[in-house]
């Protein structure tokens, strides 16, 4: 049996890759061939690309590598159809998954879209895309699966995989040390971790700024020190050139700043405050129980087509789980040194206010580990166990319950 996958980027990846291994479960015999990344690789996926052919983001930025993703969705479409695989499943990725899903439906392949497009945010357009594109929307928050059953479309929210793999409650003062320890950070001075994101122009957008601001916090705290892992080698090569770069008339600052290979997981757990990109690692940041300060970057002309079409008051994942402002979001030309030093130092300098934080995650946390690869596993293996020509699956709670909607209190 073929399923095939999809997956842009490194979020996906490990999305996948645990989809992968539930499946399996349930059907040893599955091959699984597509798109993937390392995490899928190691797992016996096939893929006929590299992952990062697909990590483009933004409305404009695609238009440059169109006949290259044009060739590609091609080269899918005829793979899953000559081998009719018994179903495809998209993950995240949607300007591109959305797509492919939609010409592999109407070819009678039955299609999962796993992580909710952000339709809440963008308007009600694109929900009739949607449905005549998905057999199953994967919901990963309680809070997406209403627009869904709105419009009689079958959706599981399966909570996010992330809160299965990280344990709640655990001595966050005990595993910083480790992970300084580990990562061979001071055991006393205060740690800033810089994230500017996995792709070249989010970093080349974010990454200047990131390391000036942090120069300026350096001048009001010389103790200070920096972790900043890299998604790959390629952003490796590329923060280094930045740093070598900022740092040309300062190379004993250079001492203060480590860069790891990967990683990120223990660089948050070494720091006291995360300084990231908008993304996945907002909600690794929130499970990890760090006060964060979120940056969100694009071209100029993405960013003024954006901002008339979203519709949400905050662009964070704890911002929009909590439904208030938890963290610090800084938007586009408010992205600027000065702001995000200010914005960083603020946390530094109140540790009671980075206490204040831990109950909110925690909630957040327990409201979201519902066990992830294995209720996508479920809701998956219900759609290929129907009739052919049937209803699609229960579009109620996900196999097991699910959780209720999250509404931070206050």
């Amino acid at each position: 049996m073929l399923i095939g996958m999809v997956a842009g980027e490194t979020s996906g990846d490990m999305l996948g890759a645990g989809l992968m291994q539930a499946i399996r479960q349930r059907y040893p015999q599955a091959r699984f061939a597509g798109v993937g990344g390392p995490l899928m690789l190691a797992q016996g996926f096939e893929s006929i690309t590299p992952m990062e052919r697909l990590s483009v983001m933004g409305f404009v930025e695609p238009l440059g590598r169109l006949p290259e993703l044009l060739r590609l969705k091609r080269d899918l479409v005829e793979l899953f159809v000559r081998e009719r695989a018994a179903v495809f499943i998209g993950i995240d990725s949607p300007g591109f998954n959305l797509r492919l899903e939609q010409t592999l439906h109407d070819a009678g392949i039955r299609t999962v879209h796993y992580v909710s497009p952000s339709v809440w945010a963008w308007g009600k357009g694109r929900i009739k895309k949607i449905a005549r594109a998905v057999d199953l929307m994967l919901a990963l928050f309680p809070f997406e699966s209403d627009i869904y059953h709105q419009h009689g479309i079958a959706v599981h929210c399966v909570g996010h995989s992330l809160a299965d793999r990280i344990a709640p409650g655990q001595d966050q003062a005990l595993i910083r040390q480790q992970a300084r320890t580990a990562l061979q950070l001071s055991a006393t001075a205060p740690v800033l971790c810089l994230m500017p994101g996995s792709r070249k122009d989010e970093v080349q957008r974010l990454a200047p700024v990131f390391i000036a601001a942090a120069l300026m916090c350096l001048a009001q705290k010389p103790d200070l020190q920096f972790v900043i892992p890299c998604a790959n080698e390629r952003r490796r090569e590329q923060i280094d050139g930045m740093l070598t770069l900022a740092l040309a008339d300062k190379p004993a600052v250079r001492q203060a700043f480590s860069v790891t290979d990967g990683r990120s997981h223990e660089a948050m757990q070494a720091c006291d405050l995360v300084l990231l990109a908008s993304g996945t690692a907002t909600l690794e940041a929130l499970l990890l129980k760090r006060p964060m300060v979120v940056c969100y970057r694009l071209s100029a002309l993405t960013w003024a087509l954006a901002r008339r079409l979203v519709k949400i008051p905050f662009i964070s994942l704890p911002n929009l789980l909590a439904g208030r402002e938890l963290v610090p979001e800084l938007l586009q030309d408010q992205v600027t040194a000065p702001a995000v030093s200010a914005e960083v130092l603020a946390w530094l300098n109140d540790p009671a206010r980075q206490d204040s934080l831990y109950d909110a995650f925690e909630r957040i946390h327990q409201s979201i580990r519902l066990d992830a690869d294995q209720q996508a596993a479920a809701a998956v293996s219900q759609l290929l166990e129907a009739p052919d020509q049937g209803a699609p699956p229960d579009k109620g709670a996900p196999p097991g319950g699910g959780a209720p909607p999250y509404k931070e209190p206050g």
